[in-house]
């Protein structure tokens, strides 16, 4: 009701200009000048706060509520101008033939009318626009592609801001509730458990400070109690010299924060570096627990098979080019080869031989799945047939069978049609997925932890 009301605001006011300017071509009075000034602030009003400051608990969530706002009015009010516009032009064409009197008058108001309102509707649509790219996280790259191209189809492009409405405005309404909910639940500091969390990233990624592997997830264990560390081992190595890294990171957070131990929350490759930091490399007794997320602990399958039938040349030419590029993003000592080599089903199985559970720490495992191909962002929506066919139900890269480890395993079954893929069960891009809330997952598995004394 709110937005019809603000339509109908507009759809009197650009009129109402309309005839203002006819009286000051005319040699109008200071009164026209009042009414022109106090019409056409009453239009930048709308365009500088469409909805009110309260409307929205942070500055971000308002600026995209009030963007989604401007777009509803410009497709409202600019589907009944060009109505009634159209409906007026042929009366008008007829007068200006007929000779009569006033036609000229009658054709300097429409025309003055139609420049009016297709200056307002830019202002509007671009005002909303611009919020709206700004600020939506769940728009992506796609859709602001998307809208760019079929901003210049006729009709299509009414489909596709209709399109973009509903997903800002479905982001708007989730984040309110998310943001609300952390309010009721500040005081209690669900996840701010006994130990800190430490998150280990997986294989070809870094931890770097302004492009979080692990997406909105931090901020929001923070905001309910959390300490929170990173794993900061490079990129790609082997296992043991990543599980070596991953143990000087663990006694060093000890040494910072005076805590006997961490907790461990690994993703993918991470799962099988901090195994071997607590096996191998003398922390069993500086972890309580390591939660493994879509780790492959009996290896890939397809790994081994693409390994085999690349040519060895092929093979040391991605890899050089590779751990050229990392090296300047802040690795000491990258090795492609060796990082691929033990995501192997043959490797994974070795090493767990040699690789046994320290006692005196909960070893727990999580893993996701996708139903299609689609379901996962490139380059997981081609290698998830690869790996269905060598592995079997998968997230694009590890299979389920290969995931399972330690006392619990939780495996999450997604709603609908829609997939939890190898990157969004880490929020690699930031979706909010239908049926699974990431970031409620990991407050959910962390104040578990809280609850067990962890």
């Amino acid at each position: 009701m709110k937005t019809v009301r603000r339509a109908l605001h507009v759809l009197v006011i650009l009129p109402a200009c309309s005839v203002v300017w006819i009286f000051l071509l005319f040699g109008g009075g200071s009164l026209s000048w009042a009414a022109g000034i106090l019409l056409a602030a009453a239009f930048v009003y709308i365009n500088v706060r469409p909805i009110p400051k309260e409307a929205a608990p942070t500055r971000r969530i308002r600026q995209l509520a009030a963007g989604c706002e401007l777009l509803r009015l410009f497709l409202i009010t600019a589907t009944i101008n060009a109505v009634w516009m159209a409906l007026l032009l042929p009366s008008v064409i007829r007068d200006a033939n007929s000779g009569w009197f006033f036609a000229g008058l009658f054709q300097a108001i429409w025309f003055i009318t139609a420049v009016t309102i297709v200056f307002a509707e830019a202002a509007l649509f671009w005002n909303g626009m611009i919020r709206v790219y700004l600020t939506s996280v769940q728009l992506g790259l796609k859709h602001r592609v998307l809208a760019a191209l079929c901003g210049w189809v006729p009709f299509l492009n009414i489909w596709y801001l209709r399109k973009i409405i509903r997903i800002v405005s479905d982001e708007v309404e989730f984040e309110t509730e998310k943001w609300e909910l952390d309010e009721t639940r500040a005081e209690s500091e669900i996840c701010k458990t006994k130990y800190p969390l430490l998150l280990v990233h997986g294989v070809f990624f870094r931890d770097f400070r302004y492009v979080n592997y692990w997406g909105r997830i931090p901020k929001e264990l923070k905001r309910n109690g959390a300490t929170v560390f990173y794993g900061q081992q490079q990129s790609a190595a082997s296992v043991e010299d990543s599980g070596r890294e991953l143990a000087e990171r663990i006694r060093q957070i000890l040494e910072e924060t005076g805590c006997e131990k961490v907790n461990i929350i690994a993703h993918s490759k991470g799962g099988l570096d901090s195994r071997a930091a607590i096996a191998h490399a003398g922390c069993a007794s500086c972890v309580a627990t390591l939660t493994t997320i879509n780790t492959p602990h009996r290896g890939c399958i397809f790994a081994e098979y693409l390994l085999g039938k690349v040519p060895e040349s092929a093979r040391q030419k991605i890899a050089a080019a590779y751990n050229t590029a990392l090296r300047r993003l802040g690795d000491t000592n990258p090795d492609f080869l060796a990082a691929v080599t033990d995501l192997t089903e043959s490797a994974c199985l070795a090493r767990n031989e040699t690789t046994p559970d320290a006692e005196g720490v909960l070893y727990e495992s999580v893993m996701s799945y996708c139903k299609k191909a689609q379901h996962g962002k490139f380059p997981l929506n081609m290698t998830y047939p690869i790996v269905k066919h060598f592995d079997g139900l998968n997230d694009g890269l590890v299979s389920v069978d290969s995931a399972r480890w330690g006392s619990a395993f939780t495996l999450l079954d997604p709603v609908g049609k829609r997939g939890i893929s190898h990157g969004d069960v880490v929020d690699l891009n930031r979706e909010n997925i239908p049926g699974f809330d990431v970031r409620e997952f990991y407050v959910n598995l962390t104040a578990f932890l809280k609850a067990r004394g962890y």
